[in-house]
């Protein structure tokens, strides 16, 4: 990317929205998309995310980002325009100055992030996102049985991690969504638990944060069961295949210390 310098091309694209640029400062995070940056300019500060207009996930993911964020109320940083050209799509949205949350045991964030997963859980699946059956977790389950019960209809962020939940003051802003689909409710809080795990939780003390979660609450124990066992399958692939990934195997130990706190057999 720093060859390539994509700030020289998406620049000029975005001068109405922006007028002259002060400052361009990449973001640390953000390895999906070709640019992520701070941008102080004439019109103010944005962040701003733009992609290379190729077809594949990549792009997708970009597009459903744009279309997702007018349904998100005040849990996502609202987008503020966007420019599409004939090899660039970029957003542009509001800057929020936050940190990562803590997700350590412990931290005075967890309360935060709990609540804002329960704010994602309360919104209402819009139109849009009805055709994005979340599947991503299905060649990994046992067979389709257990895959069906991954299916659903709530609005999934999936991908809760530290660096999405960004805390400013006392609350958190649910960002980057890459990836929202329709699924089980129970799955967004379930990759909660496998985060805070891997952040230093027993798997009996993340779930009882996930417990406060009615998505949570109401989940067969079967549906849950068989969502961990996937987890770990799909992690303990990924650590196969890049055995070089520390964060990889560091995922695969979570899920299994959780698959054996739920007492699932070994072979899973």
């Amino acid at each position: 990317m720093d060859d390539d310098l994509p700030e020289d091309a998406v620049l000029p694209l975005i001068k109405k929205h922006t007028g002259p640029v002060v400052q361009v400062r990449r973001t640390a995070r953000g390895f999906s998309s070709d640019l992520t940056a701070l941008v102080d300019c004439g019109e103010g500060r944005f962040f701003v995310k733009a992609m290379r207009n190729r077809p594949g996930g990549r792009r997708k993911s970009l597009i459903r980002e744009k279309q997702i964020n007018g349904h998100l109320g005040h849990i996502s940083p609202p987008l503020l325009w966007d420019v599409e050209s004939a090899d660039w799509l970029v957003l542009g949205f509001e800057v929020i100055d936050g940190r990562s949350s803590d997700f350590a045991p412990g931290s005075p964030d967890l309360p935060l992030v709990v609540g804002v997963l329960g704010e994602i859980g309360r919104l209402s699946l819009p139109e849009i996102a009805r055709t994005w059956t979340e599947t991503r977790w299905d060649r990994f389950a046992l067979n389709s049985s257990e895959a069906e019960l991954f299916k659903g209809h709530s609005l999934l962020h999936t991908d809760i991690n530290p660096s999405n939940c960004l805390v400013v003051k006392r609350r958190v802003w649910a960002v980057d969504w890459a990836w929202p689909t329709r699924g089980a409710g129970f799955i967004d809080p379930a990759l909660l638990v496998l985060q805070l795990i891997a952040a230093g939780h027993t798997p009996d003390g993340a779930e009882a944060w996930a417990s406060e979660l009615s998505a949570w609450r109401e989940a067969a124990p079967e549906a849950i069961n068989a969502f961990v066992a996937a987890n770990l399958r799909m992690y303990r692939a990924a650590a196969e295949r890049k055995p070089d990934e520390d964060w990889l195997k560091a995922m695969a130990e979570a899920c299994r210390a959780w698959a054996g706190h739920r007492r699932l057999p070994e072979e899973r």
